[in-house]
């Protein structure tokens, strides 16, 4: 499901419907836009941001926001995809306001709740965090419009939508880097 919607997002940047979007969108990309610009401010009650600001080396104005739920220190030794791997992952997907639109726990194939798919074959965000992830991560990861559909809309995504994924990094299927 989700690289089926990453591909349409992509076929469908660039329309001549990019303007009206732009205008008739407006409050709700400011919306997205306070909500990444709040997310990256959060601080922790020991005064250290919650999130991550990662920034790739291949395109340095893109960005996501990533926060680690695990211990990094127990997985730091495990193996990272590259852009090109084939990674198995579970996850589920919000936008901005919590609602849901796309989850792995519904996936029966190859294992359950898990999907299969290629670094570089989903949305650029997903491509970002995927590259900074060891198997057995399990990261928030926000994700700007930019760096998701930017002004498509995909099923229940409406344009300009921040997303928000919960993503456990479960096996690397081919390529990989040993750390």
């Amino acid at each position: 499901m989700l690289i089926g919607a990453a591909t349409l997002g992509f076929a469908s940047c660039g329309s001549d419907d990019d303007s009206d979007a732009w205008d008739q969108y407006a409050d709700y990309r400011e919306a997205n836009d306070a909500f990444m610009a709040e997310q990256e401010a959060l601080t922790g009650a020991d005064g250290k941001a919650v999130y991550t600001r990662v920034v790739p080396a291949w395109n340095k104005n893109a960005y996501v926001l990533m926060r680690w739920f695990n211990d990094t220190t127990k997985t730091q030794g495990n193996l990272r995809p590259l852009y090109t791997s084939t990674v198995d992952v579970k996850y589920y997907g919000r936008t901005y306001d919590d609602e849901p639109f796309d989850s792995s726990y519904l996936s029966l194939t190859p294992a359950d709740s898990v999907v299969r798919f290629t670094v570089n074959g989903v949305i650029p965000g997903w491509t970002i965090a995927m590259e900074r992830m060891h198997v057995g991560d399990t990261v928030e990861v926000l994700v700007p419009y930019t760096q998701a559909y930017g002004s498509s809309s995909q099923g229940a995504i409406k344009p300009f939508s921040a997303l928000k994924f919960n993503i456990k990094l479960v096996d690397i299927a081919g390529e990989y880097i040993r750390p």
